[in-house]
């Protein structure tokens, strides 16, 4: 089934402040919060839907790029989807780990538990450039990436503890907050604050890893496929959920973001999804007509070049530019037709010209019908 609009999830417009967009998610999360609709599998899926559009919209780097591509201009960029970068879609420990500061007090701040949530360290995002050629870009790559980043401790299986064991925290019993209850002239009040035994997690370590020294995470580097679809574009980011820094003591890690580096092509110069390229013939060819080769992202095609072709015509190669990331329809390759003249001559071909200087078909007669180049351009766009 085809993805929702997420303004239409969040029941928002597109001109929505980050303050409306924040405040109605809020209210779609507490609406259909699974502590509200246990055993519902529908509100849940709302939830996600919700939370999905939520870390797309509230962030201005994909909220730029949505409001562009749609759906397909993510590019697995929220980190939910199926299909998308990140795969297999988020948790719910990954909703209230990103967004829990949303719900406030309406639910002690988490999720099960008896409304508490202990504290799930997320690890930071990574950043790398992909340098990628025309061709590349026109039918997409998958690209092995090698990755300096922290990972899992693996002596401690990513726990902190030397032994691995881990035990419930004795102050918050296991809840990773305390709660305190004080008397006041209008009665007892009760609050909640992070534990600080445990620092939210808990539980506590006796003793610390001597690899990672207690953090669960220590320096290596990781071999990561990144598939990058066709038609992105220069400076464009793609989002690798969970690819990024490993989470301390078993948190959830960041995600490794892409950014998409177009090299320069030696022949095409990109323009969107068109493609230009500059042909130079000889005044002689351009006179008489004749066959070229021109260059595409395929490889060579041949093209007819009419007699009496003036410098500046415009020659279209249909649907051989670049796919578009959106919709998979292609551009046009653009070719700038540039009669040469030599700039020196030998005697024999001076006098070769000489005798057809005054040649009534060697007189320039603009009045003939020839189109300036910005009528060839408008005449473009509107074919």
């Amino acid at each position: 089934m085809a993805k929702r609009d997420y303004y239409e999830v969040l029941g928002v417009s597109k001109g929505a402040s980050e303050a409306e967009i924040k405040k109605a998610y809020r209210k779609m999360a507490i609406k259909y919060h699974p502590d509200k609709n246990p055993d519902d599998s529908s509100a849940e899926e709302k939830f996600k839907e919700a939370a999905e559009a939520y870390e797309v919209l509230s962030n201005a780097d994909k909220k730029a790029r949505y409001d562009q591509f749609g759906h397909a201009g993510m590019g697995g960029a929220s980190g939910f989807g199926g299909g998308g970068f990140g795969g297999g879609g988020m948790s719910m420990d990954d909703i209230f780990s990103q967004f829990g500061d949303i719900f406030g007090g309406a639910f002690g701040g988490g999720f099960g538990g008896g409304g508490h949530r202990t504290r799930v360290n997320r690890g930071s995002n990574l950043r790398v450039r992909v340098k990628l050629t025309l061709e590349e870009v026109a039918n997409g790559v998958t690209k092995k990436l090698k990755v300096n980043k922290y990972v899992s401790c693996k002596k401690c299986s990513g726990t902190g503890a030397e032994d691995g064991q881990m035990s419930t925290c004795p102050t918050c019993g296991g809840r990773g907050q305390v709660t305190r209850v004080m008397n006041t002239p209008l009665g007892q009040m009760q609050t909640s604050s992070t534990c600080p035994s445990c620092n939210g997690h808990g539980s506590t370590i006796a003793h610390k890893c001597t690899a990672c020294y207690g953090d669960g995470i220590v320096k290596g580097e990781e071999v990561i496929e990144v598939k990058i679809p066709a038609g992105v574009g220069n400076d464009m980011q793609l989002s690798v959920r969970g690819k990024g820094n490993a989470g301390a003591k078993g948190g959830v890690p960041g995600d490794l973001i892409v950014l998409v580096e177009e090299e320069e092509h030696p022949l095409l110069k990109r323009d969107g999804n068109n493609l230009h390229y500059e042909l130079y013939v000889s005044f002689i060819d351009a006179a008489l007509g004749t066959t070229v080769e021109v260059p595409t992202i395929e490889g060579k095609a041949r093209i007819k070049v009419d007699a009496g072709t003036q410098s500046g015509k415009l020659l279209r190669l249909r649907g051989k530019g670049l796919p578009d990331l959106d919709y998979g329809s292609k551009g046009d390759i653009l070719v700038h037709t540039n009669v040469w003249i030599p700039k020196k001559l030998t005697k024999d071909e001076k006098k070769t010209l000489e005798a057809l200087r005054d040649s009534e078909n060697f007189r320039p007669d603009p009045a003939k019908g020839e189109k300036s180049f910005f009528d060839k351009m408008k005449d473009y766009f509107h074919n």
